[in-house]
């Protein structure tokens, strides 16, 4: 495994991904997506500052446990993982109070859990997680989770739910609605914000597009 994208510190990625590495049988959480927020931590931090160390520990950490998205247990998947995160952090001999900084930016990064980052490091995991929650990359993983569930594309009766309640569950467009589309306006950082708008607006036009092409045949 290439460790270069995390660094400057790609001796500590090697440590923690040894310990607690992805699934490779989830497209939406694997180790692209540790990428991909990684990246999305660098563009952010570089605006915002924060302790690039303490955030590269939390974003390899954010998902060490899994919880399926129909899990009962699913809005206590941040604080499991913040649990096993603090575990691997002491064998590693890191400072209780960076431990614990650590563990609230995994705790407040998951939006299901509705705990608020009261620090910049926290800020930042939680914008660069939902950055790649939203956007194409955003579409692309809301349709393979919602096909790993055993999900419909949408609604061929009522693509938008007018006369009926949204159901994530069943459709996977309806999720746009219960979740996606408003991710972008709970942004906590300028940087993260900005970069928001630009990835709703294309998942806005993609929605545009998906309509368009499945309207049926007029005679």
């Amino acid at each position: 495994m290439n460790l270069n994208c995390f660094a400057p510190y790609a001796e500590l990625a090697d440590q923690l991904l040894a310990c607690c590495a992805p699934s490779s049988d989830d497209g939406a959480h694997d180790m692209s997506h540790l990428q991909r927020v990684w990246a999305n931590v660098r563009r952010l931090q570089r605006e915002e500052g924060g302790d690039l160390e303490l955030l590269l520990a939390a974003v390899l950490l954010h998902d060490c446990v899994a919880v399926e998205k129909n899990s009962p247990l699913r809005s206590s998947a941040s604080r499991l993982s913040a649990a096993r995160a603090s575990e691997l952090l002491a064998d590693l001999g890191w400072p209780s109070e960076r431990i614990a900084a650590v563990c609230h930016a995994i705790e407040a990064h998951s939006f299901s859990a509705a705990i608020m980052p009261t620090s910049l490091e926290a800020r930042i995991l939680q914008d660069a997680d939902r950055l790649d929650a939203i956007g194409l990359i955003g579409v692309a993983r809301c349709f393979h989770v919602s096909g790993r569930l055993g999900s419909a594309l949408y609604d061929a009766e009522d693509i938008d739910a007018r006369h009926r309640p949204l159901d994530d569950q069943r459709f996977a467009l309806d999720h746009f609605h219960t979740k996606l589309l408003g991710l972008a306006s709970g942004f906590q950082t300028v940087a993260g914000a900005r970069l928001a708008q630009q990835r709703h607006g294309r998942m806005v036009a993609f929605l545009e597009a998906f309509r368009d092409e499945t309207q049926p045949f007029e005679q």
